[in-house]
């Protein structure tokens, strides 16, 4: 059975948490690698407090972030996804997302520094799904 559009985007975000994420700097695009944990297509990832990315999202919310592409070529199906942050220091969300990893940054989810981005979609690309169309996927 066909799954639909909604569903290959949620295996998407199912299958990668790493991607792209771009904020804007002076006017001008910056992106970086950040790690994402998906809740129902909004996207959560964790950085310092005192980080350049904080103080952009400050200036402005918008973000683009790519995910999902794995290297293989055509065919490769792949997020793009529009949305706006929120910088928070949400405790329930800093202890869901904990892991050791994160222990190079911080010294646990209580950690002060630490603070949860939340990412809510505007609007999500499915790209490269075997030479489709994109296709859009509006929240």
């Amino acid at each position: 059975m066909a799954k639909t559009d909604l569903e290959i985007a949620a295996k998407i975000l199912d299958d990668n948490m790493v991607g792209t994420m771009a904020t804007i700097q002076g006017n001008k695009p910056h992106s970086r690698y950040m790690t994402f944990f998906n809740d129902n297509f909004t996207l959560y990832t964790v950085t310092s407090n005192d980080t350049h990315k904080v103080e952009e999202l400050q200036q402005n919310p918008n973000t683009h972030i790519l995910i999902g592409y794995d290297g293989k070529g055509f065919g490769d199906s792949f997020l793009e996804i529009e949305g706006k942050v929120e910088v928070s220091q949400n405790d329930g969300m800093k202890e869901k997302v904990w892991n050791k990893a994160l222990k190079f940054w911080f010294n646990g989810p209580d950690d002060p520094k630490m603070v949860i981005l939340k990412v809510t979609p505007t609007q999500m690309r499915l790209m490269n799904t075997k030479g489709e169309d994109p296709k859009i996927i509006n929240f």
